[in-house]
């Protein structure tokens, strides 16, 4: 909220053979099946560094694993340095993560992907952590028995391109699941967030797409009662931006009319619920509160994007946006480890000043490069 500083680099050294890869970086990684943002690993945090080992050792499998060093943005009291003053500059606490996706591909164009991660922290790497193929959640519960676990997520993520024109998908992060709560007599929902879409191309007309996507976040959703191990970095979600008791909805359709020149137009509806703490002791109750109660924040958005090859690897952009974006008074009462605010406060919590309420946005640009 002060501002501060902030500088971006990117670089990454990797060494790869005829059937893997395995490297170290500093970049954004993302994972899950997306046209607006993946909900599993969005890479819209600031980039952060880690070892990474990419294996594909038959045509049908393939393994993806990395071991990144993440921002807590949590300071730890007893690791400072000591100025020549004696006043004391504390440092923030060690923070990673854990990754792994093996993905199956039984026939052409079908991809089934499962993995899991875990966000620690621990004074040094933990060694057990560096296991590309395993499930670290159980590794966890023997590291950590009797004391507070550090936090599991859980991914899915199915790609299907069987269907001439046309890509199926569906992206889960799932964060804890019991079976208890899939029944209708039970309140409590499981802090799950799904994705699903698709895109029709080259039918009924040549060079031209319809893309769709919906995209689901349950209460408590990416958050943990512990912010030294939440699902995010530098403060950033490493999940879908909007969070956890949030929707929305995705449409665009593209063209590409004459060679070099891609057009697309989108509608994007996005909505924000009530703001819950995840206060252990009443996480139950939590997560027994209705879904999305009160719109707090409403996103509405038409663009139109044009981006012009005009030479090879120089383009030019241009994009217009006519958005929308408000806040809202919870009309209901407040409920369990509820953050309450007003229309306003709801506002300025999702977006900048500057893109609140009704703006007309135009974008010109030039790109050099792939």
């Amino acid at each position: 909220n002060a501002g501060g500083d902030f500088s971006e680099m990117r670089a990454g050294v990797y060494y790869s053979w005829d059937w893997g890869n395995i490297g170290y970086a500093k970049d954004h990684i993302q994972w899950g099946d997306n046209y607006h943002g993946s909900n599993i690993l969005s890479g819209n945090t600031p980039s952060f560094p880690f070892l990474a080992v990419n294996l594909y050792p038959f045509k049908w499998v393939e393994l993806n694993f990395f071991h990144g060093w993440l921002t807590s943005n949590v300071i730890d009291s007893t690791d400072y340095y000591v100025q020549n003053t004696g006043e004391k500059s504390y440092r923030y606490r060690n923070k990673y993560i854990a990754a792994n996706m093996l993905t199956f591909k039984p026939m052409t164009g079908l991809n089934i992907s499962f993995g899991n991660s875990i966000i620690y922290a621990e004074r040094n790497i933990q060694l057990a952590y560096l296991l590309p193929l395993a499930f670290y959640k159980s590794i966890d519960h023997t590291l950590t028995m009797g004391s507070e676990n550090q936090n599991s997520q859980m991914f899915l993520n199915i790609s299907s391109r069987n269907i001439n024109h046309l890509h199926l998908f569906l992206s889960m992060y799932i964060d804890e699941f019991s079976v208890k709560r899939l029944k209708s007599s039970n309140p409590e929902t499981n802090p799950i967030s799904w994705k699903l879409g698709g895109r029709l191309s080259n039918y009924p007309f040549k060079d031209w797409s319809l893309i769709a996507e919906w995209t689901r976040n349950n209460i408590c959703t990416y958050k943990h009662f512990i912010p030294a191990i939440d699902y995010t970095s530098s403060g950033y979600t490493l999940g879908s931006y909007l969070w956890d008791n949030s929707q929305e909805m995705y449409l665009a359709l593209t063209c590409r009319p004459v060679r070099g020149l891609f057009l697309q137009g989108s509608f994007l509806s996005a909505s924000h619920g009530n703001e819950y703490d995840y206060i252990h002791k009443d996480i139950l109750k939590i997560i027994s509160q209705p879904f999305m109660k009160d719109k707090v924040w409403t996103n509405k958005t038409i663009s139109f994007s044009a981006n012009y090859e005009v030479i090879n690897n120089l383009f030019l952009l241009f994009n217009i946006d006519s958005s929308n974006i408000e806040g809202h008074n919870a009309t209901g009462a407040k409920t369990y480890g509820e953050y309450r605010s007003n229309a306003s406060g709801y506002l300025s919590m999702y977006t900048p000043e500057y893109l609140q309420g009704k703006n007309l946005t135009f974008t010109l640009g030039l790109r050099v490069g792939l």
